[in-house]
């Protein structure tokens, strides 16, 4: 009698475990963990983060002002390695101009912007009116090579960038640089922006909790605007299907007494 349930029962459950086998899958692009990670891209010789205390302490500020996820230790990956795709951005700073990027380079960042990757590419060493240095410049260049068939265009204040979370009048950095930002859109969302603010020696700070890098010329109040900026960044990047939708600013004024940057 035992044994006739037990077929039975058998008899039902494995069609239905076959249905949901067959079932299709979510895709996965960039994985399922959720956590912001400012990843730092290696490529055109660049070795390592021009600002190597920035990242860990931009996924700090994160955290703590807005209770997003982030990954407090931040990792790197070269252009070139598969897991360039696994997760949705990246971070490439420096001060020296880039060598030319190989085509195995170029083809990993054409996969992890067919994804939909967002790439930020930060000038640690621009000059104080945000002119940008022989990095800002070659980076330009051979981002050129990797998306040929588009330009940067200028953000202000109005694009969403500036207010998924604090509501920014200007980019500000290191350097307070131009108040716009550059960047290549593609499919109605920034996939490259380009920083000459030096915004990683704003955020840039050291196991003694000293800032590294003097900010100029509006000090602290700079320093905190650049924060919120690399804040933004984050928040667009976890949130870019919010896009121009105003849908979520409810939630954000109720998560946070939002007022504008000093």
């Amino acid at each position: 009698m035992r044994r006739s349930k037990v077929l039975l029962a058998l008899a039902v459950l494995l069609p239905l475990v076959g249905l949901v086998l067959a079932l299709p899958r979510t895709a996965r692009a960039f994985g399922d963990v959720g956590a912001f990670d400012p990843r730092i891209l290696l490529v055109g010789g660049v070795t390592g983060a021009a600002r190597p205390t920035a990242a860990a302490r931009w996924s700090w500020e994160l955290v703590q002002r807005t209770s997003a996820p982030a990954r407090l230790k931040p990792t790197q990956v070269r252009a070139d390695d598969a897991a360039v795709v696994e997760g949705p951005f990246l971070w490439l700073s420096g001060e020296g101009p880039l060598q030319t990027f190989s085509p195995q380079e170029i083809a990993g960042l054409r996969k992890f912007f067919a994804l939909g990757g967002l790439l930020l590419v930060d000038d640690a060493a621009p000059k104080d009116d945000g002119t940008p240095s022989a990095f800002g410049r070659s980076a330009r260049e051979q981002i050129a090579r990797v998306l040929p068939d588009t330009s940067p265009i200028s953000l202000g204040s109005d694009h969403v960038l500036f207010r998924t979370f604090y509501l920014l009048r200007r980019a500000e950095g290191r350097v307070a640089g131009p108040k716009n930002l550059e960047a290549i859109v593609r499919g109605g969302q920034a996939q490259v922006i380009f920083s000459t603010h030096d915004l990683g020696g704003a955020i840039a700070r050291g196991a003694t909790g000293a800032w590294e890098n003097p900010v100029v010329p509006g000090g602290d109040a700079q320093r905190e605007r650049a924060i919120r900026l690399a804040v933004n960044v984050a928040m667009y990047v976890l949130c870019s299907n919010y896009k121009d939708d105003q849908v979520h600013a409810p939630f954000l004024m109720r998560r946070r007494a939002l007022a504008p940057a000093p």
